[in-house]
């Protein structure tokens, strides 16, 4: 709050407030996470405890792009080639209209 340029002077009660209130957030954040969490079982709470509670409770949603789950950089590459190809289908599928729904036959016995 004091770094920002557009504020010259902060009440030191409304400092105090504030800073109180993110310590209770991040006090029920990490409560209820470890609460429904699997780190109940080590006795400690996980990062993932708390990507899981931002993606699954409505309360924290809000929280979901800061706290993404983990995932291995190979299925996020994945994924994004996944998304590549489906966006190059959905592109041509557009491109083409309706004249080729008419024109398609499917036969099932080639190959066999």
């Amino acid at each position: 709050m004091k770094s920002s340029p557009e504020v010259s002077s902060i009440n030191q009660d409304a400092l105090f407030l504030t800073a109180k209130a993110t310590e209770l957030f991040v006090q029920y954040l990490a409560t209820h996470s470890y609460k429904h969490g699997r780190g109940k079982e080590k006795n400690a709470l996980t990062y993932s405890d708390l990507s899981h509670t931002a993606e699954e409770c409505e309360t924290f949603q809000f929280l979901a792009d800061i706290l993404p789950k983990k995932i291995l950089a190979s299925k996020y590459l994945k994924m994004l080639e996944k998304e590549k190809r489906d966006g190059e289908v959905g592109e041509d599928d557009e491109e083409d209209g309706e004249e080729d729904n008419e024109d398609v036959t499917v036969d099932e016995d080639v190959g066999s």
